[in-house]
């Protein structure tokens, strides 16, 4: 097969503290409402940060087969839920004579942390035999797409990434180029996370990456605003069906956008920071840009990686700035981040929904808590409040620990 087969999506699975399912998350992102409160999932008296975006009302039961649920930390359970979403949304039936043909591919940064730390607390009071027989595929990153798969009898492809914050937007763009190849026709992919624990909290506490602003928690997370302290953790799922253009439209499926272009690449600089002159975020935009063959001046919005943290925001800016040139400055550009928190691993996936929504919609989010910008984040962020817009093509970022990054290119769809 080449490379000309067009990729579409077909189905949108959402999990976040926006709410739970699809069509709760687009319309609290509309309205600019944010999602972020204080922890309840652990006592987080003694830590600097006492404030996450969590999902709220979250019901496994309503997912999943109570036998199952103890085999399956929260992650592996949001994922199964925004997969559902996803094919339901889809109308995707995964029969015997197709399921070869349908893969899954669901990222994770940082995979079971429950699990592991509960596991852990069970062998220090109790010794080895504590351990449960779960634990081990509870925890693992790539049991959220072995789930998946055993749950649809999808039996195609089946991975999963786990680069950092980039996970996800990883997971999406390796099975656009799977399907392209024509190694699969369809592919359930995204990301989950779940990292609102007392270890993920302190540790990237410990970093000083995260915010303080425990009193005003909903405007805690404010991307590109010069009065931003940090990002604030958040959880969740994304989960998008990519489907071979052909098959799509042979079974009369509803088609949101299609993927053109996907980009990859690494800083080479620090575990932690970007690079200081935004090189690795120029380069995976222009490779996304390029892989798709469109001229940089036909991209309308960007859903930015805008993370809340001072320098990750300033940098980002600068790689756009350099990436687009005179036409950054009419590319619109959002964090939604603002609202849901950053779901690490899970970004991608999440982000890459809500742009898709975006195209669809003709309707770009907002950053909000952008009160007071950034001298040095001096672009068009949609601030407050989402905006009616006109959009061809729309970018999705995400940058990971490690320096890796990644970059997702949708155009709206035509047939």
């Amino acid at each position: 097969m080449t490379s000309t087969r067009r990729v579409v999506v077909t189905g949108i699975g959402l999990v976040s503290s926006l709410g739970i399912g699809t069509d709760a998350n687009w319309a609290a992102l509309a309205a600019g409402t944010s999602g972020i409160g204080t922890i309840t999932k652990f006592d987080a008296t003694q830590f600097a940060t006492r404030i996450a975006g969590e999902v709220k009302g979250f019901d496994p039961l309503a997912f999943i087969e109570k036998k199952d649920v103890k085999k399956m930390d929260i992650f592996i359970q949001y994922a199964i839920a925004a997969s559902q979403f996803a094919v339901d949304d889809s109308r995707l039936e995964v029969t015997a004579d197709v399921a070869p043909r349908v893969g899954v591919f669901i990222a994770s940064g940082i995979g079971g942390f429950t699990t592991i730390e509960r596991e852990h607390k069970a062998l220090l009071d109790g010794g080895p035999r504590k351990i449960s027989p779960f634990f081990i595929p509870s925890a693992i990153i790539n049991l959220a797409a072995g789930q998946v798969s055993i749950r649809f009898g999808a039996k195609g492809p089946n991975s999963a990434t786990c680069t950092a914050c980039s996970a996800s937007a990883h997971a999406l763009g390796d099975a656009f180029e799977i399907i392209r190849r024509g190694a699969a026709d369809v592919m359930i992919a995204g990301g989950s996370e779940a990292a609102i624990t007392p270890m993920g909290i302190g540790g990237f506490g410990a970093l000083r990456a995260l915010s303080t602003r425990n009193d005003e928690p909903e405007r805690a997370s404010r991307p590109f605003d010069k009065d931003r302290d940090g990002f604030i953790v958040g959880e969740g799922a994304g989960v998008l069906i990519l489907e071979e253009y052909e098959r799509a439209k042979a079974r009369g499926a509803r088609i949101y956008a299609e993927l053109v272009g996907y980009g990859m690449s690494a800083d080479a600089y620090h575990i932690t920071a970007p690079s200081e002159d935004g090189d690795g975020a120029f380069r995976v935009m222009r490779a996304a840009i390029e892989s798709a063959g469109v001229a940089p001046d036909k991209v309308d919005y960007i859903n930015a990686h805008g993370t809340s943290t001072p320098r990750g925001d300033q940098l980002e800016t600068l790689a756009i700035k350099r990436c687009f040139g005179d036409h950054a400055a009419d590319v619109a550009v959002s964090s939604t981040k603002s609202m849901t928190g950053h779901l690490l691993g899970a970004a991608g996936g999440l982000e890459a929904g809500v742009t898709v929504l975006a195209v669809y919609n003709q309707c770009a989010p907002p950053t909000i808590n952008l009160d007071h910008p950034d001298d040095q984040c001096d672009l068009d962020y949609i601030p407050h409040k989402s905006r009616a817009l006109k959009i061809d093509y729309a970018l999705s970022n995400s940058f990971g620990f490690g320096g890796t990054n990644a970059a997702l290119l949708f155009k709206k769809f035509e047939a």
